[in-house]
């Protein structure tokens, strides 16, 4: 909906001590001194609807399904007590007078995640055939990479060939031209993404060979026999 629509976005964030955590909730409870909603004597806390007050109580005064645990360890601070909530304000307040690193910032402010390869690939992966146009475009792409990936992988296994073989392999190889099909009908990439994948020269060449190695196929296939690709009666 509208909530998580424009600026406001829901961010997938890598958490287990790979520090992603700490940055998405400090930028987070550094958001109202960037917008300029505190004044310079006011403590973050007393932003009425930060959580920061929440993480700065004591244990009763929380509500009973947040746990802080995980946040206060990225910190370094390795115990929920009084000092360690004292060190974590100390740590926020001097915070907002630092700048931020806009390259730790970039995943939170413009991607769809923030974290590690191995775990962008894992949320890919658990994401793939799941995706609609109200995503983001660059997660949708890396959906489309990684799927593209996926076929590359079981095409050369089938053919078997290594990277390299693919890489030698003439332009208009009909195993190249195959893959490139395959990739055509199964994923969003475009012709010139897949032709620096497979090696396949210029895009205006690729889809030149592409079509007419399509052309070929269609026109060697019997009469009447139903292509398993695309549903569709060769007459």
């Amino acid at each position: 909906g509208h909530v998580f629509g424009g600026r406001y976005k829901a961010v997938l964030v890598e958490g287990g001590g790979t520090g992603y955590l700490k940055t998405a909730c400090d930028h987070v409870h550094l958001n109202p001194v960037r917008a300029r909603l505190l004044q310079r004597e006011e403590r973050l806390p007393e932003y009425p609807w930060s959580r920061l007050m929440w993480y700065l109580a004591v244990p009763k005064h929380r509500p009973a399904w947040m746990r802080i645990d995980r946040l206060l360890g990225e910190h370094g601070i390795r115990r929920d007590n009084e000092a360690g909530r004292a060190e974590l304000d100390r740590r926020m307040e001097a915070r907002r007078w630092e700048e931020t690193d806009p390259e730790a910032l970039k995943a939170l402010r413009r991607g769809w995640c923030c974290g590690g390869e191995e775990f962008k690939g894992q949320m890919l992966a658990l994401m793939e055939g799941k995706l609609g146009e109200h995503h983001a475009g660059e997660l949708r792409c890396e959906s489309a990479v990684l799927r593209a990936e996926r076929i590359i992988g079981e095409e050369l296994q089938r053919l078997g060939w290594s990277q390299e073989e693919l890489a030698a392999r003439r332009k208009g190889d009909p195993g190249k031209m195959a893959m490139a099909a395959r990739l055509r009908r199964e994923t969003t990439l475009t012709i010139k993404a897949i032709a620096e994948r497979l090696h396949l020269g210029t895009s205006k060449s690729a889809n030149m060979r592409l079509h007419g190695w399509m052309w070929s196929q269609s026109l060697a296939k019997p009469a009447g026999v139903v292509d398993r690709q695309t549903n569709d009666t060769m007459v």
